[in-house]
């Protein structure tokens, strides 16, 4: 007997034959895709959207005649199709897939390397696909999302007696909602943030250059022994957990592999739990658009030790998975659109004192 759940109907578009028949193999062993058909560049699959109108569309990013960022365009804006890009495991392929993301893919997927890769892949590839058949394609491509006109003073680097922490946990949509958060948080923001994005390796340190040139808090790849201090934000690399630890002089972060939790390494769970354990009170914890429940238990950790705990909205959350199982398990005291982020995390946290009204506007 035929199921009744609806069918997810994809094109895959890659350049590559190979390439094409894995992935679409790899889809076709889920009984809830259908693979309706495949395309060899940008040209074809704008064609091929237009006559079939797949529910999601697999995109490669590098190919000739009309490249994948330049049909992404057009899929976003003028067909509304959600799209999962290809992305090969390079600093290239990483900074082209930032482009991608900004102009409102839903998420990507890293090419295998190897055929050791593939299986892990297409656990990756089918969930990614299933997300984005289920995303809020008008939180991913509205309008830019770049600083405001004000611009303070930057001052990451200053030390606080507060000793305060936030930490944010993002995956499917982050890049995106993290563009619109950071700007608007003022540089002298009386907090570290510490985040945590699900990305692989290269492609966080690209999220972070992204993120340092239009925010005026500084924003750098985590390294060993980083000092997380107010003005600052740390991001978690690609394929390797961060924790915070209470020192006399601030909170230091520590670097570990180890396995994955939760399906992923950088974990957000392993990091609010951290924060839950060494800074208890003074932790605020933030859980933003993404699939899964990755970050829901540390959240209730941070919770119960006296720390305050948020959680996106549903309505302008690219991808309601990760904010709605924290929120059913009952670990979320504030739940929160977007753009009202910034201005209660300003209030709640407060500023530093000593440079309170020193901003310079133009």
């Amino acid at each position: 007997m035929q199921s009744e759940k609806k069918t997810i109907r994809v094109l895959v578009v890659d350049d590559s034959a190979l390439m094409r028949k894995l992935i679409s193999t790899l889809l076709d062993k889920d009984p809830e895709i259908e693979v309706i058909a495949t395309a060899i560049d940008g040209c074809f699959a704008l064609a091929k959207v237009e006559q079939l109108k797949p529910d999601v569309v697999t995109l490669d990013v590098d190919m000739p005649r009309m490249d994948g960022l330049t049909a992404l365009g057009e899929m976003v804006s003028k067909h509304r199709t959600p799209v999962v890009m290809l992305s090969s495991l390079t600093t290239r392929g990483a900074a082209l897939t930032m482009q991608a993301l900004e102009k409102g893919a839903v998420d990507f997927v890293c090419k295998p390397t190897g055929t050791a890769n593939i299986a892990e892949m297409a656990d990756e590839l089918i969930s990614k696909v299933k997300a984005a058949a289920r995303a809020n394609l008008s939180v991913l491509s509205g309008p830019p999302w770049t600083a405001p006109a004000g611009k303070s003073l930057r001052t990451g680097g200053q030390g606080s007696e507060s000793g305060r922490i936030i930490a944010i946990g993002a995956s499917s949509g982050g890049p995106n909602a993290l563009r619109y958060l950071l700007p608007r948080i003022p540089a002298d923001i009386d907090a570290a943030i510490l985040i945590v994005q699900h990305m692989p390796e290269s492609f966080t340190a690209m999220l972070a250059h992204w993120l340092n040139e239009i925010c005026e808090l500084s924003v750098k790849e985590a390294e060993p022994g980083d000092m997380a201090l107010p003005g600052s934000v740390l991001i978690a690399p690609g394929s390797l957990h961060m924790k915070a630890r209470k020192t006399p002089h601030g909170c230091e972060v520590l670097l570990e592999g180890g396995a994955l939790v939760n399906g992923h390494r950088p974990s957000v769970d392993v990091l609010f739990r951290s924060v839950a354990q060494e800074f208890g009170a003074q932790a605020t914890g933030l859980i933003m658009t993404g699939m899964g429940g990755d970050g829901a238990i540390g959240l209730g950790e941070i919770k119960a030790a006296g720390g305050h705990t948020i959680a996106q909205d549903k309505e302008s959350s690219a991808v309601y998975g990760m904010p709605r199982v924290a929120a059913e398990k009952g670990h979320v005291e504030k739940v929160l659109p977007l753009t009202e982020m910034p201005s209660y995390l300003s209030s709640r946290i407060g500023r530093l004192p000593e440079l309170e009204n020193r901003y310079v506007f133009g």
